[in-house]
């Protein structure tokens, strides 16, 4: 049977990454504190700009215990069933919470048009008191989240949640103070607009980037033409075919490939060197490391077999 190598089994976690259940923690609990105060405020008021930060935090406190979740379950292990495990449970938690951003951020541009043409009239000083609630609030999940934002693509999400928040309870203080010393109410749609403007490239980025996964694109940074390339001059590799890489969850790109070798390999114990080199080649040669290979070696036989049967 022509030689394998899988170059190691799935971890149950990314290569020393952090438990960050407890970080999450703390940020959705103040999430979710911020979000009962800018409900009573948007009450109130009736501001467009904190009814949309309080939306924003909705979808904010809902995502981060998405976000807690998914942490959990990532770092249970791998199964018969599961043999990732559930590491790519946190590209589906950033997906669902990017899209409801996206959803939410094209509410808001709805809501400020008509707003514009009959702004409402906006009580600036409890504005600002609710603004200046949600700004302290999001600085302490922004300091709580920071150290670990680029972990994975579930603390980005997180991350970018709060500050997005951040930026949002700003926008209103701003709101409110230029309506209380200019009288100008459509500042309130104006800042909501600013807000929906924060979320939905942020939104659509991370869409983009969680879909690729899970369309299982090759990993970005890794050109595959010169994968092959430099594979091919491995000493006895003659030629590369079926060549996959992709990524199953943040730091964890694959990749898989038939090798054709020269046929004394087989006899002369080169095999194995051969697949050493192989993980080698993918494992420090590129700009993307990967330490996650499959390979198989065949003969030029082999190969020619294989070509007839599939065509």
């Amino acid at each position: 049977m022509p030689p394998h190598d899988h170059s190691h089994a799935a971890p149950a976690g990314p290569p020393g990454a952090p438990d960050v259940r407890g970080k999450i923690a703390i940020a959705f609990a103040v999430t979710l504190t911020i979000l009962l105060a800018q409900a009573i405020g948007t009450a109130l008021t009736g501001s467009l700009a904190l009814l949309t930060d309080t939306v924003h935090m909705v979808v904010d406190s809902s995502g981060l215990l998405v976000a807690l979740v998914a942490a959990t379950l990532v770092r249970r292990p791998s199964s018969p069933k599961h043999t990732w495990g559930y590491r790519r449970v946190e590209v589906l938690a950033a997906l669902a919470q990017a899209t409801v951003l996206a959803g939410t951020g094209v509410y808001v541009v709805v809501e400020a048009i008509g707003r514009f043409r009959k702004p409402p009239e906006m009580p600036s000083t409890i504005l600002v008191a609710f603004g200046v609630v949600g700004l302290v609030g999001n600085v302490v999940s922004i300091l709580v989240l920071a150290s670990d934002r680029r972990s994975n693509l579930n603390m980005r999400a997180a991350f970018l949640e709060v500050a997005n928040d951040a930026l949002g309870s700003m926008s209103v203080i701003v709101a409110a103070i230029v309506i209380a010393t200019t009288g100008w109410q459509r500042a309130d749609a104006v800042a909501g607009l600013f807000i929906a403007a924060l979320i939905l490239p942020r939104a659509f980025k991370l869409i983009r980037e969680a879909g690729a996964i899970l369309m299982e694109t090759t990993p970005r940074g890794l050109d595959l033409d010169e994968v092959r390339e430099h594979m091919t001059r491995l000493d006895h590799v003659l030629a590369v075919h079926d060549l996959h890489a992709s990524t199953v969850a943040t730091g964890l790109p694959v990749i898989s490939a038939h090798v054709v070798v020269d046929d004394g390999c087989f006899q002369d114990g080169h095999a194995i060197d051969i697949l050493d080199d192989l993980r080698t080649c993918v494992a420090e040669h590129f700009d993307v490391a990967i330490h996650h290979s499959t390979f198989q070696l065949e003969t030029r036989s082999a190969r020619q077999r294989e070509t007839d049967t599939h065509g």
